[in-house]
């Protein structure tokens, strides 16, 4: 569906917004909102209106609101000055003012992605403080027993209960477990301008949320970059990680295994190609990450891209992974361990995953049918993936 207006084009199953022939960058969430109040145009929609649509219901300050708001406004040329397209009626809430026009939808025109997974549960987004003074917003969803997962790339607490990647395995964890989850420094909720990204200050990051929430012992997840964190964290503090679940990661960042050549072309494309819509980033994650992604799916990564931090700090992040290399701590990993990895991973290596099974002790290595980086929850071995997790955690 497209709907025009103001020499803007909102197109919805594209996930866009032009105006003109100009790309407008925005994050999922404003899009979310900017089409709710599209649609709903012939009425005063409430906060609570916005609330149960965009954020599903859950609990969300005022500041996150009106910046939302703001950033609405900002994306269609308007201002809570002028106040032409997105008028706030006074104790009431907001309604769209502008003239629409809504196009015949063509025969062609592909569908929306439509998440497997079932709507988000309510999360309340908490806050807790690094020894470096870095503020880290972390959630608990659940009544279970304690699961962390360690920080990786590709994620958002804001987005990853419909995360093509995390949506349907957070909702199976869920159910039996209570997931903590946190925003690494730089990206999501955390602070975004920070001055030190490092291997130690992603073990930093994990070690404040653990403590924040009070876990006196708990399983510990850790996926991709997440993993050698996790290895590192289970290291120092055996007496509080009961099991460890490490899924499509590395010992060896791309510098430490030879392979600089591909990490400075990835730097090089983040730095000059990280803009919405960008063709060399979307070609960069079908072809590097996850080439069995539909259209579809890959638009939505490159949207959480966008939404989850800026094109500097996406380049420091890939910058700080290329020289982990935590290959002399497997051995004094003593807690069971289950090592997950696609065969055919075009990110990292099986390989990898080799290395560290054979490592630790006693941990146990299963192989992943797939040729993504990690499984899709549309891939047919996600099932498998469900499985090995919840037998292993019991």
């Amino acid at each position: 569906m497209q709907f025009l207006f103001a020499n803007h084009t909102l197109d919805t199953d594209r996930r866009e917004l032009h105006r003109g022939s100009e790309p407008i960058a925005v994050e999922p969430q404003v899009f979310d909102l900017l089409v709710y109040l599209v649609q709903n145009r012939d009425r005063v929609v409430s906060k609570d209106d916005l609330i149960a649509s965009v954020w599903g219901g859950r609990i969300v300050s005022d500041s996150t609101l009106t910046s939302r708001i703001n950033a609405a406004r900002k994306a269609v040329g308007d201002s809570g000055e002028d106040q032409k397209l997105i008028r706030t009626v006074a104790r009431k809430g907001l309604r769209f003012v502008c003239v629409v026009d809504e196009p015949p939808r063509e025969a062609s025109a592909g569908a929306p992605l439509r998440s497997t997974a079932p709507p988000a549960p309510r999360q309340e987004i908490q806050f807790c403080t690094t020894r470096d003074r870095v503020r880290i917003a972390y959630s608990e969803v659940g009544r279970g027993p304690p699961l962390v997962k360690a920080a990786n790339w590709l994620a958002h607490l804001e987005h990853d209960w419909q995360n093509p990647l995390w949506g349907r395995l957070f909702h199976a964890l869920v159910a039996e477990h209570r997931p903590v989850r946190y925003d690494e420094r730089g990206t999501g909720f955390s602070d975004r301008e920070v001055p030190d990204i490092s291997f130690d200050a992603f073990v930093r990051d994990l070690e404040a949320v653990v403590d924040a929430a009070k876990l006196d012992r708990f399983a510990l997840f850790g996926a991709s970059r997440g993993c050698s964190v996790s290895i590192a964290y289970a290291v120092r503090n055996p007496h509080r990680v009961s099991q460890l679940v490490l899924y499509g990661g590395y010992a060896r960042g791309r510098h430490r295994r030879g392979t600089s050549g591909q990490a400075d072309a990835l730097l090089t494309l983040f730095r000059e190609g990280f803009v919405p819509e960008n063709r060399s980033i979307r070609q960069m994650l079908k072809y590097a990450i996850f080439p069995g992604a539909t259209e579809e799916q890959l638009r939505w990564f490159n949207d959480l891209q966008h939404s989850a931090a800026s094109p500097e700090i996406a380049v420091r992040l890939r910058q700080a992974t290329f020289d982990i290399d935590v290959s002399d701590l497997l051995p004094s990993v003593s807690v069971p361990t289950l090592v997950l990895h696609c065969r055919d991973d075009p990110a990292e290596p099986f390989e990898e995953a080799r290395r560290i099974a054979a490592g630790i002790p006693n941990s146990r290595l299963v192989a992943l049918e797939g040729p993504n980086h990690l499984i899709l929850d549309s891939d047919p071995a996600w099932e498998r993936l469900r499985e090995e997790i919840m037998t292993f955690l019991g």
